[in-house]
C-alpha cells in the first residue's frame, strides 16, 4: 500500500475519525494499512493544534490547497488566486478542463491544468456545501416531469408501457397525473393544459427539465424554448423555467412526487387502455393522494389545497391554448389538400400549388404562402372529405348540386309556358324530377325558345309531363317544317291553253313544205 492516500479515502478516514472509530476499524474499512491511518491521524491532529503538519495530507506541493493552514511554508496554490472564478464555473456545471481553458483565455492563468484539477476536487471533496431547501409560496410555483406508467395489455396480447405524466404544485404538493404514449410537444401540452383546468388555475412558474417536447437548446442562463410551449406559456401567463442539466434536485418534489405515484399507485398493477388508466389515476389522486400527511409539510394535501392554495392560483383564460401542427402541403388535381389522412378542399387558384396547412385536433386552417388564411374547416377523421360550396368551379357544379330553385328560375327564362310545364312537372314526379329540369334545359343547346314554349305549352294541355314528350312534339315541329306545298298560280307560271296553242303552232310549222 503506497503512504499517499487518494482524495476519497482522506475525506472517508476524516469522517470515520468524527464518529470516533479506531485505527483498527478504520483501517479494516477503507482498505488501507493501519499504520499509514495513524500517520494521516498525527497529521490531522497537527494542524488542528495549529502546528505545521509534516508532509502535505496528499502528498503534493501543496497546490491543491484552497487555503493552506496558517504558518505553512508550502507555496501556494496558483489556482487559489482565482477561486471566485472556480466556484462560479461550478456553480455554472462546467467540467475542470472547461474551467482551466476559461482562466487562461479569459484571466490569464498561467498555471497547468493539473493544478486547476487538484483545485477542483479539493473544493468538492474536501468544502461541500449544503443544498439549500426551496419552499414556495401559494400559487407560484409547479413542478413537472415524466416517469414510466403501468403496463397496458391490449386485446389482441400487446403489452405497451406508458409515459406516466405528474405535475405536483411545490406549497400543497397537491398533484396531477396522466398516462400518455408519447412525449411529443403537443401530449406535452395537452397534459399540461388538462392539469391547469384540473386545478382550476394557473402558477407564475413551472419548472420542468430539459425535455425536448419543450426545450430546443438548453443552456442554464437563457435556455430555447419550443415556439409552441412560448405561445403556451403567453396563454395562460405562465413562466416555463427549466432546470440546469443533470441536476434533478433542482425539481426535488416532483422527482419524488414521481416515484410515489409509480410505487403507490402504479406498482403492481396492469390497465386494458390509457383511459382505463387515467380514470384510476384520478380517483387514486382525490382518494389517496389528497387525503394524506406529506411528510415533509406534515400536513394534509388537499386540505391545504382547498383552503390556501387553490384561492392563490392565476385564473384560467376564457378558452384552451389552440395547439397545433402545420407543415406544407401541395393541392391535388381535385382541389383539396390532405392533413392526418383526410383531405380539404381550397379555392380553385390554388390547384398545384403549395399551401401552408395548421391543425389542432378541432379545426384546419389553410393559409397562402403569404400567411393569409385562405380556408377554415372542421377537422375530420381519416379518409373522410371536408369540402366548401365556395371552393367548386362553377364549371364543375352539376345541376344536381344546385338545386330546383336555380334551374327553375334559369328555365323561366326560355318563356311562360317551359316554366308552367316545369312547375306542374315538379309537382308530380318530385325528386326525379330535377333531372328532367336538367334536361328540358339542354334541349336550348338545339332548338328554339319558341319551340320549346310551343312544345311545353302542347304537353301541359294533355298533362304530359315526361321529357320524351317534349322531344317528340319538338321532332314533329321539324318534319312539318322540311314538306314542300306545290303552289298552283304564280306569276311565271303560265296556263295550260297557253301551253296547247304553243303546241298546235309547232305541229302546223312541221307540215308545210
Amino acid at each position: 500500500m503506497a503512504n499517499l492516500l487518494k482524495m476519497a479515502d482522506m475525506h472517508g478516514l476524516e469522517v470515520l475519525l468524527a464518529q470516533k472509530w479506531s485505527n483498527r476499524r478504520i483501517a479494516r474499512t477503507l482498505g488501507i494499512d493501519r499504520g499509514t491511518v495513524a500517520k494521516y491521524v498525527r497529521q490531522l491532529e497537527a494542524v488542528a493544534g495549529g502546528q505545521n503538519p509534516p508532509n502535505p495530507p496528499t502528498g503534493s506541493d501543496g497546490q491543491n490547497q484552497p487555503n493552506p493552514p496558517a504558518g505553512s511554508s508550502g507555496p501556494a496554490s496558483l489556482s487559489q488566486a482565482f477561486h471566485e472564478q472556480i466556484l462560479l464555473g461550478l456553480e455554472a456545471g462546467l467540467s475542470a478542463q472547461r474551467i482551466w481553458q476559461d482562466l487562461r483565455d479569459d484571466h490569464g492563468f498561467g498555471g497547468a491544468y493539473d493544478s486547476v484539477k487538484r483545485y477542483v476536487a479539493r473544493l468538492q471533496t474536501v468544502s461541500p456545501l449544503p443544498f439549500r431547501r426551496m419552499e414556495c409560496e401559494p400559487g407560484q410555483e409547479v413542478q413537472i416531469d415524466f416517469g414510466q406508467g403501468a403496463p397496458i395489455i391490449e386485446s389482441g396480447g400487446g403489452r405497451r408501457r406508458p409515459h406516466l405524466f405528474r405535475m405536483v404544485l411545490s406549497h400543497s404538493r397537491k398533484a396531477y397525473s396522466e398516462v400518455v404514449y408519447r412525449q411529443t410537444t403537443e401530449d406535452f401540452l395537452r397534459c399540461l393544459e388538462n392539469a391547469f383546468w384540473f386545478f382550476g388555475g394557473v402558477t407564475r412558474t413551472g419548472v420542468i427539465d430539459n425535455l425536448k417536447a419543450a426545450v430546443t437548446q438548453a443552456d442554464w442562463y437563457d435556455p430555447e424554448l419550443n415556439p409552441k410551449i412560448r405561445s403556451f406559456c403567453e396563454h395562460y401567463g405562465i413562466a416555463i423555467l427549466p432546470t440546469k442539466p443533470r441536476t434533478p434536485r433542482h425539481k426535488g418534489k416532483i422527482e419524488r412526487g414521481v416515484g410515489y405515484a409509480q410505487d403507490n399507485a402504479l406498482k403492481g398493477r396492469t390497465f386494458a387502455s390509457l383511459a382505463e388508466q387515467n380514470r384510476y389515476l384520478q380517483g387514486w389522486e382525490t382518494h389517496i393522494a389528497d387525503k394524506r400527511i406529506h411528510g415533509t409539510t406534515c400536513q394534509q394535501v388537499g386540505k391545504v389545497f382547498a383552503e390556501i392554495e387553490r384561492a392563490a392560483l392565476l385564473p384560467l383564460p376564457a378558452g384552451r391554448f389552440p395547439f397545433f401542427q402545420e407543415g406544407r402541403r401541395k393541392v391535388n388535381r381535385d382541389g383539396h389538400v390532405e392533413v392526418s389522412k383526410a383531405y380539404y378542399s381550397v379555392p380553385a387558384e390554388y390547384l398545384g400549388r403549395e399551401v401552408w396547412a395548421r391543425w389542432d385536433g378541432r379545426l384546419v386552417r389553410i393559409f397562402s404562402n403569404q400567411f393569409k388564411q385562405i380556408a377554415l374547416h372542421v377537422q375530420c377523421e381519416p379518409g373522410k372529405f371536408s369540402t366548401q360550396d365556395s371552393h367548386i368551379p362553377a364549371q364543375k357544379r352539376g345541376g344536381v348540386e344546385r338545386g330546383t330553385t336555380w334551374q327553375l328560375a334559369k328555365i323561366s327564362r326560355i318563356g311562360p309556358q317551359a316554366g308552367q310545364w316545369s312547375e306542374q312537372m315538379l309537382h308530380q314526379r318530385g325528386i326525379e324530377g330535377v333531372r328532367v329540369l336538367m334536361g328540358l334545359l339542354s334541349l336550348t343547346k338545339q332548338h328554339s325558345a319558341e319551340s320549346i314554349e310551343q312544345a311545353c305549352q302542347t304537353a301541359s294541355t294533355h298533362g304530359a309531363y315526361r321529357l320524351r314528350t317534349i322531344r317528340e312534339l319538338l321532332k314533329r315541329q321539324g318534319d312539318r317544317q322540311e314538306r314542300f306545298e306545290f303552289l298552283a298560280e304564280h306569276p311565271i307560271i303560265r296556263s295550260l291553253s297557253d301551253y296547247g296553242d304553243l303546241v298546235h303552232t309547232a305541229f302546223h310549222k312541221e307540215e308545210k313544205p
